[in-house]
């Protein structure tokens, strides 16, 4: 079947926002070649379960493509359109199976030669749908926190070399209730700026306390999950002709329910955390590794206003079977590299906070808990300079939010 050929019947298995929005749009999706429009649906029959911010985006996007002429849109799409697929993709259930035929679609181009000109084409689309794209305004700065070293109590190789030459590096931070004082800091701009998935906190470990006004991720919290998936991939890689891209297919496949989580939750939330372990490499295993992911994932898909991640110690390297049978000493801990994974981390944390809209005035923050070093980053502070002054972590989070 052709995308001419569709009918909004066929959208009937479809989540009920989802369903409405390719409706609405029918007359544009027929309109689209075949080489791009699962792609579009694969994004629209998730549209339930994204993310504000996602949603908003993708709006946005079909309002852009329904406001063009046809032959716009011909012209828009053509070099999506110069590609040649096979009948057999034709025939595939590209409409209620999205994701499956954009995998069939890449392995199909690659052995034609034709993922180049995809690649093209595609690169050349996006940067057409960012210049149409609204800066949005933001009700405040945005604020990242990273909390590092957990456990650890000293270091070989000097912290934060990466993040010195953006901000300030201080050196007697007084440690005494930092923690407390960065949760409270996080929760004062959700309660000042309420705003939906616009404020995190992500822990590695188990979270400090309960908050109000978060959305609040825990490694610990989610062990039964984690649990259930390990059991999951132990069965999988254990059938016959099991490779890694028929397990990554069958991840992809797996609801919230199916490792346990409650009905009638947070369905957004929840299907975010499952993605952060059928999706994430080493998630599973490893807590420093999750926090890292998480962090990129909300700031790609929740672009939030503030969030604040704290890292743990993540147990020592075993071999990789053990740790995927979920056997051995699990509570063998590695407080110093954690630091060095953490202090990576944070890094990262700062960069992807940088592609958001805002960034030349957001603000970032990382601090080695319980000890006395920190960076700030911040557009009213110096940059590639040291302080050696005496400051409370409170006053910290002042001089970055200013």
């Amino acid at each position: 079947m052709l995308p001419s050929e569709l009918q909004a019947a066929q959208f009937d298995a479809y989540p009920p926002e989802a369903k409405r929005l390719a409706v609405e749009h029918l007359a544009l999706l027929r309109q689209l070649p075949l080489s791009f429009l699962p792609g579009l649906l694969r994004e629209l029959i998730e549209y339930d379960y994204k993310f504000p911010v996602e949603r908003a985006r993708m709006d946005e996007e079909l309002s852009v493509l329904s406001a063009l002429s046809a032959s716009q849109l011909v012209e828009r799409f053509r070099g999506f359109a110069a590609l040649k697929l096979s009948a057999k993709l034709e025939r595939t259930e590209w409409v209620t199976k999205p994701g499956q035929f954009v995998e069939q679609e890449s392995a199909y181009l690659w052995t034609t030669h034709q993922l180049d000109a995809f690649r093209e084409a595609a690169v050349t689309y996006g940067d057409q749908l960012q210049t149409a794209r609204a800066v949005p305004v933001l009700p405040v700065q945005r604020l990242g926190i990273a909390v590092i070293g957990q456990g650890a109590f000293s270091t070989q190789e000097p912290l934060f070399r990466a993040l010195r030459k953006h901000g300030t590096y201080f050196t007697a931070v007084k440690p005494e209730g930092g923690l407390e004082a960065l949760i409270a800091t996080t929760e004062a701009r959700a309660k000042a700026h309420p705003v939906a998935y616009g404020h995190w906190y992500v822990d590695g470990g188990t979270v400090v306390r309960p908050t109000s006004g978060l959305t609040t991720v825990s490694y610990d919290a989610l062990s039964p999950v984690r649990d259930r998936l390990l059991t999951f991939m132990k069965t999988e890689i254990a059938k016959p002709g099991m490779g890694p891209e028929e397990l990554r297919t069958d991840l992809a496949r797996l609801v919230p329910a199916e490792l346990g989580m409650k009905r009638g939750g947070d369905a957004v939330l929840d299907g975010f955390q499952v993605r952060l372990f059928t999706e994430g490499s080493g998630t599973q295993i490893f807590s420093t590794t999750f926090a890292q992911w998480t962090t990129r994932e909300v700031l790609r898909r929740a672009e939030p206003l503030t969030l604040l991640v704290r890292y743990a110690p993540r147990q020592r390297q075993r071999p990789m079977n053990e740790l995927l049978a979920n056997t051995g000493n699990v509570n063998e801990l590695d407080p110093a590299g954690s630091l060095v994974d953490g202090d990576m981390a944070a890094y990262y944390h700062w960069v992807n906070q940088q592609r958001l809209a805002g960034a030349e005035q957001s603000s970032f923050l990382v601090w080695w808990e319980g000890q006395s070093q920190a960076v700030v980053v911040a557009p009213t502070l110096p940059r590639g300079v040291s302080s050696d002054s005496p400051m409370d972590l409170h006053a910290l989070v002042q001089l970055a939010t200013g």
